[in-house]
């Protein structure tokens, strides 16, 4: 099931939730080991507090987390159980005298982080930062995170 960019989607197992090209995206998977129900979420930018208003709730961290949360345990799962496997933040562009505002892959994660703490979710594993891209495919059955990269081995964490 693809995931794009600013989506939620929760799935039963055996789903696979794919989303394709996180650059500064992180791609926030929420997993019930228990239930075997897994989320992803493609989220696009830090925050939602701008002034910008849209009806995609994946689009922001701070939206993004809660929201996914909502789902995935309309569909059965316990927040108790939650753990999280995070991939993307990349800073895929250098430029000289970058501004922290221009940082927005090391913004994400650290919103992503933020929003996941807040609800009391641990981070399991995640593949963050660096300066490549990535797609995932997060497996619903096991909660294994599969990560691709162009010219580097697939990661499974």
């Amino acid at each position: 099931m693809l995931v794009e960019i600013a989506q939620i989607k929760v799935a039963l197992s055996p789903t696979e939730l794919v989303s394709i090209g996180l650059g500064s995206c992180i791609g926030v998977c929420l997993y019930d080991p228990f239930a075997r129900v897994g989320g992803l979420a493609h989220v696009m930018l830090p925050a939602s507090n701008k002034g910008l208003k849209t009806e995609y709730r994946g689009k922001f961290a701070d939206t993004a987390v809660p929201a996914l949360i909502v789902e995935m345990l309309k569909s059965g799962a316990s927040a108790r159980r939650l753990v999280a496997k995070i991939a993307g933040g990349a800073q895929m562009f250098s430029f000289p005298n970058v501004s922290e505002f221009m940082c927005i892959g090391e913004r994400n994660l650290n919103a992503v982080l933020e929003a996941l703490d807040k609800e009391k979710i641990p981070v399991v594993s995640q593949d963050t930062g660096k300066n490549y891209g990535r797609s995932v495919r997060f497996c619903t059955g096991t909660g294994m995170l599969h990560i691709k990269s162009i010219g580097r081995q697939i990661k499974v964490i």
